[in-house]
């Protein structure tokens, strides 16, 4: 039997209904019958004797007409009162289905998000799928140094799996954020591909996260894998001090934005160590004090502080040497231009250029090769922004032909990814969608080949500047100042939480298993 309040209302004003109903049914019957009297009985005429004509006569036609008038009258009215009453019953219906507070019909299916809640669900879940996907990463290099590579193979297999299907999803926003699909209906659709490829990202890697555990027995005793993050602890410190002394060359030697990209970034390698110091140590006295978990969890800390100083001690020495290169490349890629802008000035007419467009490149590159020359002979200059104006320059030209040209082009594109890769992994608690996007597709870009390298280089640009902006925005999480590094690690995203008790750190894992190793 059907509940009432499903129906929409209660029993008792289901019978109300009935009742007007049938009163206003009966009251037009009770109309229509007045109606049809005057009809039915208009052949029924008494006999009426014949008299005089005259004044008489006249008289008993009137009283004959007015009597008709009257016994139409009232059942026009009693009609009328009986619609009145009708839509009075219709009216307060309406009227208190309208306000009533009574469930009615309940709709089994959810309600359809809006296309901002779609795209909200999305960044949100590229962001969490690739923070998993980096933190898995950080973990498996302290195992994979401790066990070799074949114990780990089962895990560096999800790993990839699980970063095929993140690098899809991006793959799909790029497009989505470019404007294709077009139609309303399918980037809805692609919306929900993103946040299905990124959870299956995280079940991969959340699917493996148990055997991982079992592989290292942390809670059984942490003494191989304290060793291994210590080992590489000393070599990073050993590091540091060589690059800072790198850092500070680097602002002597070359114009001021050849070394912006890693401004701080020794400092920040420091307070990454300290941080790990801190953790270590307290692993090792958790350990002594049988205290498993506890010393578990301190260690996953300190391995996640290891590994970022890693990375940041190691973009220092990477710009150098790069940076290096760069300054033997630019007298070739000088050469290199001006034969390309030669060739494109016999080619003429046989480019796809129309000719006023063609000169108005060819002036510009002539301009671009003389400004770099005067910097070469004008004190410290940027090589790899020497470089990146010298390619583009001439690929504007459209000569396309391969040399030394291109490989400055590649060169540049390698530097601005990496960079951009290893800021956004430093900072990843901080760093957005959008960036993570453009650097995504930075990436892809690199990979296409050579052609691409412009594109590459132009992306990876968008994303530093974007993660960057981000990091601003999220400022210091501890204004008031906190002890032993524990901001660069939120900031990096070592420690999931911003909590005063620091938070679980982060593991291999996927979203339900990443943030495992938690206080008991």
């Amino acid at each position: 039997m059907t509940s009432s309040l499903i129906r929409g209302r209660p029993r008792h004003a289901t019978a109300h209904i009935r009742v007007r109903v049938a009163r206003a049914v009966v009251g037009a019957f009770v109309g229509a019958g007045w109606l049809m009297l005057p009809v039915m009985t208009v052949g029924e005429r008494d006999p009426v004797p014949v008299g005089a004509t005259g004044p008489v006569a006249s008289a008993a036609a009137a009283e004959h007409d007015g009597s008709s008038v009257t016994d139409l009258f009232m059942p026009l009215v009693a009609l009328g009162a009986a619609g009145a009453l009708a839509g009075y019953g219709y009216l307060r219906r309406t009227r208190r289905a309208r306000t009533r507070t009574t469930p009615g019909v309940v709709s089994a299916a959810p309600p359809v998000p809006t296309s901002l809640e779609s795209e909200r669900q999305a960044r949100a879940a590229l962001v969490l799928a690739d923070d998993c996907v980096r933190g898995s990463k950080e973990e498996l290099s302290f195992v994979e140094e401790l066990f070799g590579n074949e114990a780990v193979e089962p895990f560096v297999h999800a790993l990839r799996a699980a970063e095929t299907e993140l690098s899809a999803a991006f793959a799909i926003w790029r497009r989505y954020e470019e404007g294709v699909p077009g139609d309303e209906t399918a980037r809805r659709q692609a919306l929900v591909g993103v946040v299905g490829r990124c959870a299956e990202a995280g079940r991969r890697l959340d699917a493996e996260a148990a055997a991982l555990d079992r592989l290292r027995g942390l809670e059984q005793g942490v003494d191989a894998a304290l060793e291994v993050a210590e080992g590489r602890f000393r070599g990073l410190a050993a590091r540091t001090a060589a690059a800072q002394a790198t850092a500070a060359e680097l602002h002597q030697r070359y114009a001021p934005s050849a070394g912006a990209p890693v401004t701080g970034y020794v400092e920040q390698a420091k307070d990454r160590l300290v941080f790990a110091t801190s953790k270590l140590n307290e692993s090792r006295q958790s350990a002594d004090a049988g205290e498993g978990q506890r010393a578990a969890r301190h260690l996953r800390a300190a391995e996640g502080g290891v590994a970022q100083a890693g990375v940041l001690i190691g973009e220092v020495e990477r710009l150098a040497a790069q940076l290096q290169e760069a300054a033997g490349l630019v007298p070739a890629a000088l050469t290199g231009g001006e034969a390309e802008i030669a060739e494109a000035r016999k080619a003429g007419g046989r480019t796809s250029l129309a000719t006023g467009e063609l000169h108005a490149r060819l002036a510009h590159a002539d301009g671009v090769l003389a400004a770099v020359r005067t910097e070469l002979t004008g004190g410290p200059y940027d090589p790899l922004d020497a470089l990146r104006r010298i390619a583009r320059a001439v690929e504007r030209l459209e000569a396309g032909r391969p040399g030394v040209v291109e490989a400055a082009a590649r060169l540049v594109a390698h530097s601005a990814v990496a960079g951009a890769e290893d800021f956004v992994a430093v900072h990843r608690g901080a760093v957005g969608a959008q960036a993570r996007a453009r650097l995504a597709a930075a990436q892809r870009a690199l990979g296409a080949g050579t052609g691409r390298c412009t594109d590459a280089d132009t992306l990876a640009t968008e994303a530093r500047d974007l993660a960057e902006r981000d990091v601003r925005a999220h400022g210091n999480p501890y204004p008031d100042g906190h002890p032993l590094g524990l901001t660069g690690a939120v900031l990096g995203g070592i420690l999931l939480t911003e909590d005063p008790d620091a938070g679980p750190p982060t593991s291999y894992g996927g979203p339900q298993t990443r943030g495992r190793r938690h206080l008991p």
